[in-house]
């Protein structure tokens, strides 16, 4: 007699599908990267846009055409570097050496936890990181978000940290040169990269299992009295256990990684306006940098979504040259 078993069906890669511990999103791994750089960034979401661009990669139909491209918009105000962090590698995973803080760090830092205020507070946790330089194996900076620059309205800034790519010891020596001080998004990536997106999506609260796994509709006639948008049954009679079953349940505010979402377009409303007349819908006016992104995004307006250097890295294009930008968030107002 055959076995009662076989290959399930569907994938369980989004599970457990419950809410996300927290509304900021946590990059778990960071690329291997020769350079000295800072491997990341962030910005608040401010909607959708489409713009019209020559295409320039010379193997696609449309090369030296116009093509339209639709982008998203995220604000991208300057993070401030507010400590270096070292780690060194043990069989269990990375362990941390030491840190050390900026001597002034921003008012608004107070919103979050403790600052502290001891004088020589820095110059001790420096000579302690000097102490183990030899073992550092990677470095990561703590900076924090400046929404007061932005157009959201907001005070509490996010803290957290970003790597730092290249050796240890020039990673470190890269890191300290960077502590107390601001960086741009321009100093992290530049026009035609590839960044993955990093966020929190939009959240839906509870839904039913047509909306939360797209269950087919039962008939709405004849036999289907117990209802129609539900399932039929939560598993067989042999062999006598539930296999994996769509229920009703939690949706959305789930962290979500893209990768490979291309760079169009980083500029600052100093040089051109990009704010549609009477502001951006459910954000408002952009007020410092920001970045053009192909395609769509995860998260509701506000929402901030982490850039980081991209872990499966796609053959380099030549971004589209850009030579339209529309002023209209995408859908249009009627």
């Amino acid at each position: 007699m055959a076995k009662g078993h076989r290959p399930r069906r569907g994938s369980r890669a989004y599970y457990p599908r419950k809410r996300a511990r927290s509304i900021v999103a946590r990059v778990r791994r960071w690329p291997k990267v020769n350079e000295v750089k800072l491997l990341g960034f962030a910005g608040y979401k401010v909607g959708m846009l489409h713009v019209v661009g020559v295409e320039m990669h010379k193997n696609s139909p449309f090369y030296g055409q116009e093509r339209v491209y639709a982008a998203t918009v995220l604000e991208v105000p300057p993070l401030h570097v507010l400590g270096v962090r070292a780690y060194e590698e043990t069989p269990y995973g990375l362990k941390t050496l030491g840190e050390v803080w900026a001597k002034e760090l921003p008012k608004d830092l107070e919103r979050v936890f403790t600052v502290p205020k001891d004088p020589t507070y820095h110059e001790e946790q420096l000579k302690k990181l000097e102490e183990v330089k030899s073992r550092v194996a990677a470095v990561r900076v703590i900076v924090a978000t400046q929404p007061r620059l932005s157009g959201i309205g907001k005070k509490k800034p996010e803290v957290f940290e970003i790597a730092v790519g290249g050796s240890g010891a020039e990673a470190l020596e890269y890191a300290l040169s960077l502590l107390g001080k601001e960086v741009r998004i321009e100093d992290v990536f530049k026009e035609g990269d590839y960044v993955d997106v990093i966020a929190i999506t939009k959240g839906k609260g509870f839904q039913g299992v047509v909306k939360r796994f797209g269950v087919a509709q039962m008939p709405r006639w004849h036999k289907h009295r117990k209802g129609h948008r539900r399932i039929g049954s939560v598993g067989p009679q042999k062999p006598a256990i539930m296999f994996y079953t769509p229920f009703a349940g939690q949706t959305g505010f789930h962290q979500r990684t893209e990768y490979n979402k291309r760079i169009l377009k980083i500029g600052s409303v100093d040089k051109e306006n990009i704010n549609p007349p009477g502001g951006w819908p459910h954000y408002g006016l952009i007020r410092t940098s920001f970045v053009l992104i192909e395609g769509s995004l995860p998260g509701p307006p506000k929402r901030l979504v982490k850039l980081r250097a991209p872990i499966r890295l796609l053959k380099p294009r030549e971004a589209p040259k850009v030579v339209y930008i529309s002023t209209q968030p995408w859908p249009p107002r009627r």
